[in-house]
C-alpha cells in the first residue's frame, strides 16, 4: 500500500477518539512528508496540574515526541508560553525546537542555540510591581520568566477578580507601557509587547525545516488564538483541546487523546515499514 494512503489511514482508524469533524479534517490535509507539528505543552499535551512545577509528563510522551520528529525530519515544534529552558526541564533529557515564553524565545532544530526573538525583557520596576500583586493572597504564585510575568492563581481562585483590577490598575498608571495582558485558564500573565505565539510560528515557518510545509497547530487555550488565526495563511489547519475554539478545524477532549493520536501515527508509520 502507498505511504501517503497508510499515513492517511492513521486518522481514519482513531474514531471513539476524535470526533468526526476532526477525523474530516485531518483525513484531508495529514500527510507526514509534508506537514510541520506545532504543539503546545500545558493543557494540551499535558494535563494541568495546581502550579507548572506540578506538571507530569507521561513515560512515554517524551520517546513518542522524539520518533515524530525524526519521521518528520524535524519539522516538529513545542510552542509554549513557557521558556525553553523550562521547557528542557519538562522532557529531559529530550530537546526539541522550540518557540517558548509566547514568542520570545526560539529553537530551530534540537541541536541548535536557542536565540531571543527580538524581545526585549520586561523593565525591571514595571516587572516588580506586577509581582507584588502576588502579596494579594498566599495561594497566588508569581513566575518570572525574564520577559514576562505569570501570576498563576489555580490554588486561589476566588482571587481573579482582585488579580485583573490590581493589573488594570497598574496599566491605567503607566499607559505608555509597552505590555500585553494575556488572560489564561487560572493564570494572568504580563508580556513585553510585540511578540506573540503567533509571531514566533511565523518566523519558525520561514525557516528549514518548517518551510514550505504545511502546519498543524494543536492548542487550548486563549493565548493559542493567534496561532490558531493564522494557520490559515501557511494552508494549514489548527486544533483546540477540551472545547471547540472560534476558528479552529477541529477539537480533541483532552490531552490523553492528544497523546494516543500521536502514538497512533507511529503505530501507522510501522506497518508502512
Amino acid at each position: 500500500m502507498d505511504r501517503r494512503v497508510m499515513e492517511k489511514s492513521a486518522v481514519r482508524a482513531v474514531d471513539g477518539i476524535l470526533d468526526n469533524m476532526l477525523v474530516a479534517s485531518l483525513d484531508t490535509t495529514l500527510e507526514l512528508d509534508r506537514i510541520a507539528l506545532l504543539l503546545d505543552i500545558d493543557g494540551t499535551l499535558v494535563e494541568l496540574a495546581p502550579t507548572p512545577r506540578d506538571v507530569i509528563v507521561p513515560p512515554h510522551l517524551g520517546p513518542t515526541l522524539e520518533a515524530l520528529y525524526e519521521r518528520l525530519d524535524g519539522a516538529l515544534a513545542l510552542v509554549s508560553g513557557r521558556g525553553l529552558t523550562d521547557i528542557d526541564v519538562m522532557f529531559a533529557p529530550l530537546q526539541l525546537p522550540a518557540v517558548g515564553g509566547h514568542g520570545a524565545e526560539m529553537r530551530l532544530s534540537a541541536d541548535s542555540e536557542a536565540v531571543a526573538a527580538r524581545a526585549p525583557p520586561m523593565d525591571n520596576d514595571l516587572k516588580r510591581r506586577f509581582i507584588a500583586i502576588a502579596q494579594l493572597d498566599p495561594g497566588i504564585l508569581y513566575e518570572d520568566k525574564g520577559y514576562s510575568v505569570a501570576l498563576h492563581y489555580r490554588l486561589a481562585p476566588q482571587c481573579e477578580r482582585a488579580i485583573y483590577a490590581a493589573v488594570s490598575a497598574v496599566r491605567a498608571d503607566l499607559p505608555q507601557a509597552p505590555i500585553d495582558v494575556l488572560p489564561g485558564k487560572f493564570v494572568c500573565e504580563i508580556k513585553h509587547a510585540g511578540f506573540t505565539k503567533a509571531t514566533g510560528v511565523r518566523e519558525l515557518m520561514g525557516c528549514a525545516p518548517f518551510k514550505g510545509r504545511q502546519p498543524l497547530f494543536i492548542g487550548d487555550d486563549v493565548t493559542d488564538e493567534s496561532v490558531f488565526a493564522i494557520m490559515p495563511s501557511f494552508h494549514g489547519a489548527s486544533f483546540s483541546v477540551g472545547r471547540r475554539a472560534h476558528g479552529v478545524d477541529g477539537y480533541f477532549a483532552n490531552p490523553k487523546d492528544v497523546r494516543a493520536w500521536l502514538r497512533h501515527l507511529l503505530d501507522e508509520e510501522a506497518m508502512v515499514r
